[in-house]
Formats: C-alpha cells, structure tokens, sequence
C-alpha cells in the first residue's frame, strides 16, 4: 500500500462548533471532555451542530500469534477460536455491549488457527492464513501477505460504510496480541520494550519478564525495516492487525469517523497515520486500558480517551461502551439553550436565565 494523504476534517464546522459551545447556557468549559468530542463529532460529520452518531458499525478482526507459544500469555491460543463462536453467539463482552447501545457487531478471520468449520461464510471470507510466525524469531507473516490483509481491511470498511455507517470501530481478538501490539508501538516511537510491555490478559511477572525480552529480541532482528509502516506490519504485525491498519486507513481516506479501542486499536491506528498522513485526525479515543503502550500511542497521536474504567478485555468493548458518551456529547451541543437566547428571553421576561452552581 502506497502512502496517501488524507483530507483533514472540516475547519471551518470545527471552528463553529467551537464558538457553539462556548456559547452554551453553561459555565466556561463545564462540559470538559463532553465539549471537546462534541466539537470533534461536528468537524468529523460536516455539519453543526451534528446529529448524535446513530448508525454505529463494529468490526472485531479475529487471528492467532505465533509468540502465544511462548509464554506471554495468561491463555492458550485454542481460545481465539472459541470466542469467535462467542461473538457469533452474543455470548463475548463485546457482543453485549452492542447489544445495549444498539451497535451493530461482525467478526471476521483474519488469521485464527483454526478452520472454524461450520461459520457463516463471511467470517472467513478475507482469511489470509492461519495464525502467524514468531515475531522474534522471524517475520510474522509475509510482505505479499500484509498487502494482502491491508487490501481486506479496505474492502471490509467499504462494506460497512456502504451499510451506512456513521462511526466505524475496530475491535480485536487473538490470544497474545498485545505482543505484537507493544512491539509495533515499540517500532513506531523508537521506544525499548521495556517502556512498552504490559501485562496484557494479565500475565505474572515471570511471563512479563519473557514478553518484555521477546519484544526486545524482536525488534533487534527487525532493525531499520520498521521504518517502513508495510515491512513493520508483517516483521512484526498478523494479518488481523494489519488488516485493521487496512480498516483505518480506507475509513480515514473516505471521511468516515472511526472510535479507537484498547492497545491493540491503537498500535494499529499509529501504523494507519504513517500510511495515511492525517488518519488521526478522524480517530478518536473510545477509553484508556491499562497497557502502557496505549497511553504512549495515544499521546503521539493526540488523542485523549473518553472513558478510562480500568478495562483490558479488548474486542472493541471499551469504544463500544463509550457510544452513549459520545451521543451524549452531540445531543449537548445541539440541544443546550444558548446564552444570548436565554438572556434575551429572560430580558422580556418570559424566562429566567438558568441558575448555576459555581
């Protein structure tokens, strides 16, 4: 995939939204986190005040890891197949979140080391192999191979944009993916594994010990390739993740908002901002995990969470639970009074201006 240049959400409806929002019947800035994604949801959508996002569309991209073997994980990896049938059956976190706040939820196999016999066939319609290498012993997967998961990911975005999408998330399954997660946020920052590694399905400290060491080995072997965002995803990606990276980057391209999730999400979204110059612009963070590389990758990307509940499940379940947040925050700017009217209406004396502690 050649790098493309993204256009940058409206500045113009930024700026407006801005002015909006300051001029709310509220204090100065009451509205925090609220008022900056609102001001943010209204540049992405066009318009303002922008109509809450209502036709929501998660994807969780489902593959196996050779480093699962490897002692840096809390679980073996027999479990990605088994939670793909979950997400099929409603059972998995994520599932039920969606569920709740009306979001629309498709897995789809990239990767998983397994056959998964008997799936509707489009779950494995893009699969490019099953599982991948040890990233420190050997690339991951093939550079043909990246391309192609890139490819898929695009051609999976277009679908769920031509289902009308209005905000896009990506979600993740795949015992031990946080380890080629912190080893591509490792290679995308010029950062030690040591600055990078968490615990992530919450592995002791001798396994963090042997992850944080696998990550360092593998980002030595790998060397001066990570500096092209293609080599980096196959020495040291998956195909799941390199098609998310695909996902990002074709949603970001066509304009189309996209509410990032855990470490993994994020470790992708960095690669699709080296791909694309400017995707960022069109991602916003859905909450805070508790893997060191992800607040690393937020930060570099300029983006500041939603919610932070402490959550590392993964599978998309953190953005999906912050949906309401962000609806929240549309439905505040585009039907709080604003001040001049309320102050009008109250000169006449057919209304009082609203009464605020503080």
């Amino acid at each position: 995939m050649s790098t493309v240049r993204v256009t940058p959400p409206d500045d113009d409806v930024r700026t407006e939204a801005a002015a909006r929002l300051a001029g709310l019947a509220t204090p100065v800035g009451a509205l925090g986190r609220l008022g900056e994604a609102a001001v943010w949801w209204s540049a992405v959508s066009g318009t303002c005040p922008a109509p809450a996002p209502s036709r929501v569309r998660a994807v969780v991209f489902a593959g196996d890891h050779g480093v699962a073997s490897y002692g840096v994980s809390a679980y073996p990896k027999e479990i990605t197949a088994l939670m793909v049938r979950q997400f099929l059956g409603g059972g998995a976190g994520v599932a039920v979140l969606a569920r709740q706040h009306d979001v629309a939820l498709k897995v789809v196999d990239l990767g998983v080391d397994d056959d998964l016999d008997g799936v509707p066939g489009d779950v494995t319609a893009h699969k490019v192999r099953r599982g991948s290498e040890p990233l420190h012993l050997r690339d991951a997967i093939t550079a043909d191979e990246a391309v192609r998961a890139l490819a898929a990911g695009r051609t999976i975005a277009d679908a769920e944009i031509a289902a009308g999408a209005d905000l896009l998330i990506a979600g993740d399954m795949g015992i031990g993916n946080t380890t080629p997660s912190a080893a591509l946020i490792a290679a995308s920052l010029g950062l030690p594994a040591r600055d990078v590694v968490g615990r992530g399905s919450g592995v002791g400290d001798t396994a963090l010990a042997a992850k944080e060491a696998l990550v360092d080995e593998a980002l030595a072997r790998v060397g001066s390739r990570v500096e092209d965002p293609t080599q980096r995803l196959a020495a040291l990606g998956s195909a799941d993740l390199a098609a998310q990276v695909g996902f990002l980057v074709r949603a970001a391209e066509r304009g189309v908002p996209v509410l990032l999730d855990g470490v993994i999400s994020v470790a992708c979204a960095l690669v699709a901002d080296d791909l694309a110059p400017g995707a960022a612009a069109w991602f916003a963070g859905g909450h805070r995990s508790t893997e060191p590389a992800q607040a690393l990758a937020l930060s570099k990307l300029g983006i500041e969470p939603l919610l932070d509940l402490g959550m590392r499940l993964g599978e998309g379940s953190g953005a999906v639970a912050a949906v309401p947040v962000l609806r929240a925050a549309a439905a505040l700017l585009g039907e709080v009074s604003l001040l001049e009217d309320v102050l009008a209406a109250g000169s006449d004396g057919s209304a009082a201006a609203p009464d605020h502690d503080g």
